[in-house]
């Protein structure tokens, strides 16, 4: 049995599947927010609570909102107070008396979509989420790669370039300071919350993400500027993302992956922020939406 853990802020999800990946178990709770110790209990005990029910141990791989440090051991996830900067492999381990693996959630989402049935042609996948955040996972052959620390894939921290700052305006450009503590990562701006915020400062009006993308698809012509815009922006960004890494598949998560115009207008839009000899690889919207990170997860300890 393969057990995968989604944790974030606000709660936990367990997905129990078989060595078929098929799904035979959900359950889902809070997260505590303060107290490690009640953070450990509630993590161990939607797993025990699993291995009561199948009658066995199973395998724990763990999705994170940051990662663990490979030197230290140490988590990084600043939005989770209880367990970051403690030793979570370590206790978890030995709590549970088996192995536990964790990986950042954007890696999870990827490694999820690699391993669908159509996707495993692609020996590089590289796993984009635009949702309130801008982050990316990276699998190779089937395997997440998490770097030398750990934090491999954290593209939402590379900075907005020359090109990207004169499309938005040199004079106006909107800098938005990153919760990393530095300023103009793309975190801010690839990301449904980058969407609205650029929509608000550039445009003068604050809407949500699917009021813009409804008044664009009825021809709004201040929502259809924003948008071509935007899709640039997008090319500029993902275009030197596609140049340092040269992925085979690049898969949309996260709200703003829904947008069905991204799949139409990016790939057209990137060509000329490649090399010459460069290809646009093949662009996908998630297949299994929110379930991506326990799947992703559940596969840690699978081999394909």
């Amino acid at each position: 049995m393969y057990y995968g853990l989604d944790i974030g802020g606000t709660k936990i999800e367990l997905a129990a599947f078989d060595a078929q990946f098929s799904l035979l178990h959900k359950e889902r709770v809070e997260t505590p927010k303060e107290d490690y110790s009640q953070w450990l209990d509630t993590v161990a005990g939607l797993v025990e609570k699993a291995d009561q029910r199948f009658g066995e141990k199973g395998s724990v791989g763990i999705g994170l909102p940051g990662f663990v440090n490979r030197e230290t051991g140490i988590a990084e996830i600043t939005n989770i107070r209880a367990a970051d900067n403690r030793p979570i492999l370590h206790d978890l381990s030995t709590r549970l008396g088996r192995e536990v693996r964790a990986e950042n959630d954007a890696n999870c989402f990827a490694l999820s979509e690699a391993w669908a049935d159509e996707n495993q042609q692609y020996p590089f996948v590289l796993g984009l989420i635009l949702g309130t955040g801008f982050g990316g996972g990276l699998v190779f052959n089937g395997k997440a790669h998490s770097g030398h620390v750990g934090m491999a894939g954290e593209l939402g921290h590379i900075q907005l370039n020359y090109h990207a700052l004169k499309l938005l305006g040199w004079d106006n450009a909107p800098i938005y300071k990153c919760g990393c503590g530095n300023e103009a990562c793309l975190d801010t701006y690839i990301s449904g919350r980058g969407f609205e915020m650029l929509y608000r400062d550039l445009k003068g009006e604050s809407l949500k993400a699917p009021e813009i993308i409804a008044r664009f698809q009825q021809g709004d012509k201040s929502a259809v500027e924003f948008v071509e815009m935007y899709i640039e922006l997008m090319a500029i960004s993902i275009g030197n993302i596609i140049t340092a890494l040269d992925p085979d598949m690049i898969v949309l998560g996260g709200g703003l992956s829904n947008f069905d115009y991204i799949y139409q207008a990016l790939p057209k839009a990137l060509p000329k922020h490649l090399l010459r000899s460069a290809t646009v690889p093949v662009i996908k919207k998630a297949i299994f939406g929110d379930s991506g990170g326990v799947r992703g997860a559940a596969a840690l300890h699978m081999a394909r």
